[in-house]
């Protein structure tokens, strides 16, 4: 396997963690040594390409003692391994897709490690032989010319295929988005999302398991254009984003007790949404959200790109109104860290009318001047409560920002492992640039010693928990 090349090594170069994706490319090779690393583009759903690392080889696949090969196509995202890989097929034109439990229609393939895909503990050698194990039972491809679909002669068929590219995708409208959840923040999260505009379609799933439940039926009463009411996860199917504001009914005493709860029911939920909206951006306001954005991204075997949080966002709205209006300090500032305690506040390099103009925005470093008018804003904010029309017009203002491509700057939760020093797997609210392709992180920058240690507390704390749920 070659990575040497001039062109590799730049695409690579923009990988999050480098150097543990050359280890992982290396222990694929040693395994697996006739598949082959190729650079190329990939297509977002919205049209945008990005320049990524992806290998393609033919799955050895043994059926009633003979051996076979499946073509497969693995692509690799720039936070690959800690993220699983998109993999589809690569059907010849003789060949047909065979939709199954595994296989959608266009060729992607569903795989249980890919909705639990947890680096090292999984990783993409142990990832191709579960998909072998899973070929030998249902077969992805026939043969178009015959429609046969007897498993020796399809497999009899494809034992020799030349590597060939990728499968583009093309989806339904970007303009979709579902809100999976009932109660009055569904509600407030859908009124808000018609008000801002944006939206060809709303579709509102009251979940059965969900202690949020209600507003379904008004909604059925009083019908309003572009929005449709269901109880079923499929209908989310096509959407761009999908934001899930369900929490579960709990009669535990403990916040862990609580807590699993609310994971329980996620695992009825993300998985099937993650099927039916595999480039979708999904949107987390779930409590506690930090973890649930977390155990959303291991459920779903989505790119962390692609499953964010509400986090700190309406905090850093209302931190920026504050400045603007009350202390005259026009730039953009954001919350950092944990959404229920230690949070840090922190400024952007630029004013608000340069960071519109297109000027790279980045997170000025802490000083002497710049902490007092933060620590004065704050005070300025307190007390004023996460009500659901709040929050709803906070979710809004992210969904917006989706849809649009503006590329917004917004503080919500996203995998910090890496940034400013972070070396566990936790999710916590950082400044991330926003748009129809996901999240990006804004780069990290020096915290005082006050500010790294509360968001030192929060990882500690973040990750003690989600060692004690069962995902």
């Amino acid at each position: 396997m070659d990575i040497n090349s001039e062109k590799k090594q730049r695409i690579l170069s923009r990988y999050k963690f480098h150097d543990v994706a050359i280890e992982e490319l290396e222990k694929i090779h040693r395994v697996y040594p006739d598949m082959q690393l190729l650079n190329g583009t990939y297509t977002f759903t919205d049209g945008t390409q990005k320049d990524l690392l992806k290998l393609i080889g033919n799955l050895p696949v043994t059926y009633d003692g003979q051996s076979y090969n499946f073509p497969i196509l693995l692509w690799l995202l720039d936070s690959f391994p800690f993220t699983p890989p998109i993999c589809l097929l690569r059907p010849t034109p003789a060949m047909v897709i065979r939709e199954g439990r595994h296989v959608d229609a266009r060729g992607r393939i569903y795989l249980p490690m890919l909705h639990n895909w947890d680096h090292p503990k999984t990783n993409v050698v142990a990832l191709l032989k579960e998909m072998s194990t899973k070929f030998q039972q249902e077969a992805p491809l026939s043969s178009k010319a015959s429609g046969d679909e007897d498993p020796h002669k399809l497999l009899a068929s494809i034992s020799s295929l030349q590597k060939e590219g990728g499968v583009r995708h093309h989806d339904q409208p970007h303009h979709k988005v579902s809100v999976i959840g009932g109660g009055d923040l569904g509600m407030a999260t859908v009124m808000s999302i018609l008000a801002k505009g944006m939206v060809d379609k709303l579709v509102f799933i009251d979940v059965a398991e969900s202690s949020t439940k209600g507003g379904s039926g008004d909604l059925e009463i009083f019908r309003l254009p572009k929005v449709e009411v269901s109880k079923d996860l499929s209908a989310s199917a096509g959407s761009a984003v999908v934001v899930v504001t369900a929490n579960a009914w709990s009669n535990e005493q403990s916040y862990e007790g609580v807590v699993q709860t609310n994971v329980d029911m996620y695992r009825g939920i993300i998985p099937a949404l993650a099927r039916h909206c595999p480039h979708a951006v999904m949107l987390i306001a779930s409590h506690p959200v930090d973890i649930m954005t977390h155990v959303a991204w291991r459920q779903s075997g989505l790119p962390p790109t692609h499953v964010i949080g509400a986090g700190c966002n309406l905090d850093s709205e209302r931190l920026c109104q504050a400045l603007d209006i009350n202390l005259n300090v026009h730039k953009q500032a954001w919350i950092l860290g944990e959404q229920t305690g230690g949070k840090v506040a922190v400024m952007s390099n630029v004013g608000t009318s340069s960071s519109q103009a297109g000027q790279r925005v980045q997170i000025a470093p802490s000083s002497s001047a710049s902490k007092p008018l933060l620590e004065r804003a704050l005070d300025l904010t307190k007390n004023r409560g996460q009500r659901s029309w709040s929050v709803g017009l906070s979710l809004a203002d992210i969904t917006h920002t989706v849809l649009t491509g503006r590329h917004k700057v917004h503080s919500i939760s996203t995998l910090a492992q890496g940034w400013g020093g972070v070396v566990s797997e936790v999710f916590l609210s950082l400044p991330c640039l926003l748009g129809a392709n996901g999240s990006m992180r804004l780069a990290e920058t020096t915290l005082g010693q006050e500010d790294r240690s509360a968001l030192e507390t929060s990882v500690t704390s973040l990750s003690d928990l989600m060692t004690k749920l069962r995902l």
